[in-house]
């Protein structure tokens, strides 16, 4: 299976998180299934760690640090495409987020199955794994 790790997701599974759900840790685990990760995923990183927030909605490590532990985990880097942009408009306005909305939008263009904990992205259909 082709899987697209949501940017929590995949921060809780290089930081060994027990937020993270046995299952997620299964499919990931599994040497079957690719496992990727998104520019877009790299890009909300940096964003947040640049706003130095304090508590809850602090991002602890730069994109930088979060692409080399990426890597080092085997993880692939999905870039951003012109057909992803061009899904991304098509989507329904289903969820705010625009991390988010792009990474259903890759999901659904490569395919890939996107392993999230976000219930509300579940909406988007069937390449949505919550977990």
């Amino acid at each position: 299976m082709n899987v697209l790790l949501d940017t929590h997701i995949a921060l809780w599974a290089i930081a060994g998180s027990k937020r993270l759900s046995a299952r997620a840790r299964d499919i990931i685990a599994a040497p079957e299934n690719a496992i990727h990760v998104s520019a877009a995923s790299l890009w909300e990183i940096a964003i947040k760690h640049a706003l130095k927030r304090k508590g809850a909605g602090a991002m602890p490590i730069s994109a930088a640090q979060a692409h080399t532990y990426f890597a080092a985990a085997g993880y692939a880097i999905l870039p951003i495409s012109p057909q992803h942009v061009v899904a991304l408009e098509a989507l329904p306005s289903l969820h705010a987020d625009p991390f988010d909305r792009m990474l259903i939008a890759q999901s659904a263009s490569e395919p890939l199955h996107l392993l999230t904990h976000d219930a509300d992205l579940a909406a988007y259909g069937v390449h949505v794994l919550v977990v």
